[in-house]
């Protein structure tokens, strides 16, 4: 089955990194990927954009079916192979319900990190609006708080919901991605522990992106958040 599936990526970047955690999880290693640069552009390639006119990754494809949206190919992946590898989605409803819940928020914890490290990243300083600057840090950091609220309520050593869930496969590399750029551990203790938790699970583990392994040192941007 896992040859029937393909998969164009790009390192370090949390939607590619859910859909492999996924991949892991469901056991379908031996899938066709192909890593692509963003650096080169070549997530702009004819290949990409003659299967994602938007020209992002990741590019997921299941026999004909083509997949551009991470959490579509988790939820789809989950759907087709439920009861392959690890169920991703509880069955009581409450706690499905949460996991849903989770997994949805995690898309906005992912926009807002952006909003932050690709702004400061990339807009040349003389260009940048210290207004939009501060405003957007402070969003994040709000954000952030909240979610460390989220896990006081679940204890310590546990998922968002319970078992390992899509909402964990969505949430982790945003999470991996926020510490990789500087956060600080001792401000956001219980992002830190959860952190910890995962990073040694084996989906997580065997898909880490490459170039973080090449370069374990990370950056500052959000050193002072």
């Amino acid at each position: 089955m896992a040859k029937k599936m393909s998969l164009l990526w790009g390192s370090g970047s949390p939607p590619c990194w859910r859909v492999m955690i996924t991949l892991e999880e469901k056991r379908f290693q031996g899938y066709k990927r192909k890593l692509l640069s963003f650096e080169a552009g070549e997530h702009k390639s004819a290949e990409v954009l003659e299967l994602n006119p938007r020209g992002q990754l990741p590019v997921f494809k299941h026999r004909d079916s083509v997949l551009n949206e991470s959490i579509a190919a988790c939820l789809f992946l989950e759907n087709q192979y439920q009861l392959k590898g690890t169920r991703l989605l509880p069955q009581t409803p409450a706690e499905q319900a949460l996991a849903l819940q989770r997994m949805v928020e995690g898309i906005t914890l992912n926009d807002k990190l952006n909003a932050v490290i690709y702004y400061e990243w990339f807009v040349p300083e003389e260009e940048r609006c210290e207004t939009g600057v501060k405003r957007s840090r402070e969003v994040l950091g709000a954000e952030l708080q909240l979610w460390e609220k989220y896990l006081e309520q679940v204890g310590p050593g546990a998922y968002l919901a319970g078992a390992f869930s899509l909402a964990d496969v969505t949430v982790f590399p945003s999470v991996a991605c926020a510490f990789r750029f500087g956060l600080s551990v001792l401000r956001y203790p219980k992002l830190a522990k959860y952190y910890s938790l995962l990073k040694g699970r084996a989906s997580i583990k065997v898909s880490w992106p490459p170039h973080w392994l090449e370069s374990p040192q990370g950056y500052d941007v959000l050193k002072d958040l």
